[in-house]
C-alpha cells in the first residue's frame, strides 16, 4: 500500500479549523509544515503533497461585494514549489509533490523549478500536473474569463511533452567535469529540444542536468474524461476522490487500461484516492468526533463551499431542504461536480445534506471509525482493486494527523500492507516506478 500525507491546511473539513484542538495558523507556518513532513517521514509514508491555486478562492464573486465566501479557511497559502525546497532540506526519505498548473505557467520554467528541486531533496521531487480549476485564477492573468475546460487539456498535453521533453536535455554521464582535459561536458551529450507546436516553442537544452531519479515523478489529479486519458499518457501518481468501491474500481480500471495506447503498463501508476480519517477508540467515540466538527460548520458556509461547483447558478435562492437543483455544467471542476451531483441523486440528498457533505471534506471519501475499521476499508480496496493508496487528506491539523500515524499506521504495518523500512532513497523507487529512460541516449 502506498501512501501519501496531502496537507490541505489549515484543514479539509471548512469548519476544522475552529475545533478547539486545531492550530490555525498552519496554512502560512513553516515550523508548523516541518513537524508534520518530519512526522509522515517518520510514519513511513511514500510523500506529502500541496494542491495550487493561483488565485483567492472565491475572489470572482468578492471582487463583486459577495461576503458569503469571505469565511471560507482555504484563502492564503505558502507558494508550494518553494515550500518544498525548504522541507527537503529537514528531511532524508519522504517524497515531495506539488501542483504547478499548465494553465498559468510555462514548460521552461516548469521544468527548472522540479528539476532543481529533485536536486535538492536527493531525488524525492514530484509535479502534479493540472490545468487550472477555480475560475478565479484567470482574474490574475489578463483574461476575463477562464480559459474552456478542453483548451485547457489540449494545452496540458503539449506542456508535459515540452517539460519531459527539457527533462531529457543532458543524458546521465553528460558532465565530465575533467580538470586535466579542460573539458566540462560531452556535447555530444547535450541534445536540443526544438518544440514547435499549437501552444509552445521551445528550443532547449534545459540548464539543469538530469536529476537523481531521471525526472522528477509526475503526479495528475483530474478525474474527467480528459484527465483520465491525460493521466493514461503522462502519470506517474494519480490523485483522485473517489467515495465508493465500485465506482473506484471502475475508475482504477479505467484508467490503468489507457496505459497501453500510450506505450506504458498499468504498473507505471499508483492509483491514490483521497481519504479522510476520523478515528475514535470506539465507534460512537469517533462518530461523535464527526458531529462534533460537523457542529461548527454553518449553513452558510457549506453552500459556499459547494457554489464552487454550480457554475455560476446561485443555489441560496433554492430550499435547502429541497432536492438539490439541475445545475449547468461547469467549466471548471468537471468531473467532481459529476461526483456531488451523483451522490445527491443516489442517496436523495436535500440541499443542505449534500452541501454539508461536501464541505465536510471537498468530495473526498470520509471514513468514521477505530483504527482497526479504519485499515479494514484501506485494505479492502487495494486488495480489490480500487487503489493502490491513499492520500490522506486531514479536517484540521495537527490532531487527527498524529492520531493516524499513531494509531492507524501500526495498524497496517501489523497485517503486513504498509512498510516498515524505506525500500530506497528516491521517491520512485519508494513508490516501485521505474526510471523514465533518456530518449536520446535510448536511440
Amino acid at each position: 500500500m502506498k501512501l501519501g500525507a496531502f496537507f490541505s491546511t489549515p484543514g479539509n473539513h471548512l469548519s476544522g479549523w475552529r475545533h478547539p484542538s486545531a492550530v490555525t495558523t498552519t496554512d502560512m507556518d513553516f515550523r508548523q509544515y516541518m513537524a508534520l513532513t518530519q512526522l509522515a517521514e517518520a510514519a513511513k509514508f511514500d510523500t506529502i503533497f500541496f494542491q495550487d491555486t493561483v488565485a483567492v478562492g472565491g475572489s470572482n464573486a468578492m471582487a463583486h461585494g459577495d461576503r458569503s465566501k469571505a469565511q471560507l479557511s482555504r484563502i492564503v497559502k505558502l507558494e508550494p514549489t518553494a515550500l518544498l525546497a525548504a522541507l527537503a532540506t529537514g528531511t532524508t526519505h519522504i517524497g515531495l509533490i506539488a501542483t504547478a498548473t499548465t494553465t498559468f505557467n510555462e514548460p521552461y520554467n516548469i521544468a527548472r523549478r522540479f528539476s532543481t528541486i529533485d536536486h535538492i531533496s536527493g531525488g524525492r521531487c514530484g509535479w502534479n500536473l493540472v490545468t487550472s480549476q477555480i475560475e478565479d485564477e484567470a482574474g490574475n492573468f489578463g483574461l476575463e474569463e477562464h480559459v474552456n475546460h478542453a483548451a485547457r487539456y489540449e494545452r496540458a498535453a503539449e506542456f508535459y511533452d515540452v517539460v519531459t521533453g527539457l527533462w531529457d536535455s543532458w543524458e546521465e554521464d553528460a558532465f565530465l567535469h575533467d580538470k586535466d582535459s579542460g573539458i566540462w561536458f560531452d556535447f555530444d551529450k547535450m541534445h536540443f529540444l526544438n518544440h514547435k507546436g499549437k501552444h509552445f516553442q521551445v528550443r532547449g537544452p534545459l540548464n539543469v542536468s538530469r536529476t537523481p531519479q531521471g525526472r522528477p515523478v509526475v503526479a495528475q489529479a483530474g478525474s474527467s474524461e480528459p484527465g483520465m486519458e491525460l493521466a493514461g499518457k503522462t502519470a506517474d501518481v494519480v490523485f483522485t476522490a473517489q467515495t465508493e468501491l465500485a465506482a473506484a474500481q471502475a475508475f482504477y480500471a479505467e484508467v490503468k487500461s489507457r496505459t497501453w495506447r500510450h506505450g506504458r503498463t498499468p504498473d507505471d501508476i499508483k492509483i491514490m484516492p483521497g481519504l479522510t480519517p476520523v478515528i475514535g477508540r470506539t465507534m460512537s467515540e469517533a462518530q461523535e468526533k464527526y458531529d462534533e466538527l460537523q457542529s461548527l460548520l454553518p449553513d452558510e458556509i457549506a453552500l459556499a463551499s459547494l457554489s464552487r461547483f454550480t457554475a455560476g447558478l446561485d443555489i441560496r435562492k433554492f430550499p435547502l431542504d429541497g432536492p438539490l437543483p439541475e445545475l449547468p455544467e461547469t467549466n471548471s471542476a468537471k468531473s467532481r461536480q459529476k461526483m456531488v451531483v451523483d451522490l445527491a441523486r443516489r442517496e436523495n440528498m436535500t440541499l443542505r445534506q449534500i452541501a454539508r457533505h461536501t464541505a465536510a471534506a471537498q468530495g473526498h471519501r470520509v471514513v468514521v471509525g477505530t483504527p482497526k475499521m479504519i485499515a479494514d476499508e484501506m485494505e479492502e480496496w487495494v486488495v480489490k482493486g480500487g487503489a493502490d493508496g491513499f492520500c490522506v487528506i486531514c479536517n484540521y491539523y495537527p490532531k487527527p494527523f498524529t492520531d493516524f500515524c499513531d494509531l492507524v499506521i501500526p495498524e497496517l504495518q501489523r497485517r503486513g500492507v504498509f512498510r516498515t523500512e524505506y525500500e530506497g532513497t528516491t521517491l520512485r523507487e519508494n513508490l516501485g516506478l521505474k526510471v523514465p529512460p533518456n530518449r536520446y541516449a535510448q536511440r
